[in-house]
């Protein structure tokens, strides 16, 4: 009991604990998550500390660097959620699925907590392999993250959730960079 009410409060205790959760592929966080409206900031937070240690990993250590860093991941994350939302629920529901923009925030958000393990790109010659190791294990952990979220009883459609969702959004960064090419832009 005193479990719950540490994690419904919100403290560092239980955010600690919610992300090693998460990384540990704990189901029953996921599901805790997409329930708790009020764990959207520490979704946020977990979002942000992966994409700094993306960024202090491949070696960016000036602050402006990690601040366009964590500005576009939430970008993205935001971009992703959405997309996954709108597949999961609109081109491969289940009968039982029932999901808000909200909870995929918040799950997906928790399942970038791999990503932090990409700090230790800074040892010399690991960062290949932690970013490698990061990357399978938060795709896994996204999977699980969108199952849940959209209460899939199906692993197999949750991938095809994330794989489809995959393709569209590189084809909207392509479009992008097609783009700002096109009109003299930085890219």
């Amino acid at each position: 009991m005193s479990a719950q009410l540490s994690a419904r409060s919100g403290g560092w205790p239980s955010f600690a604990q919610r992300i090693v959760r998460a990384a540990k592929l704990d189901v029953h966080l996921y599901e805790e998550v997409e329930a708790d409206t009020g764990a959207t900031r520490q979704a946020m937070a977990v979002v942000a500390l992966s994409s700094v240690a993306a960024g202090l990993g491949v070696g960016r250590w000036q602050l402006g660097g990690i601040v366009i860093g964590v500005v576009l991941t939430f970008i993205g994350w935001v971009i992703w959620a959405y997309l996954t939302y709108w597949i999961g629920t609109r081109l491969l529901p289940e009968p039982q699925t029932r999901a808000s923009h909200g909870e995929l925030l918040r799950t997906i958000g928790f399942a970038t907590s791999p990503g932090m393990i990409r700090v230790l790109g800074v040892i010399p010659g690991v960062r290949e392999l932690a970013f490698l190791a990061a990357g399978i294990w938060g795709l896994i952990a996204t999977v699980i993250a969108v199952r849940q979220a959209l209460d899939y009883r199906s692993t197999l459609r949750a991938i095809g959730v994330c794989a489809i969702g995959w393709v569209v959004q590189m084809v909207l960064v392509a479009l992008t960079f097609y783009l700002m090419r096109a009109t003299g832009g930085p890219a």
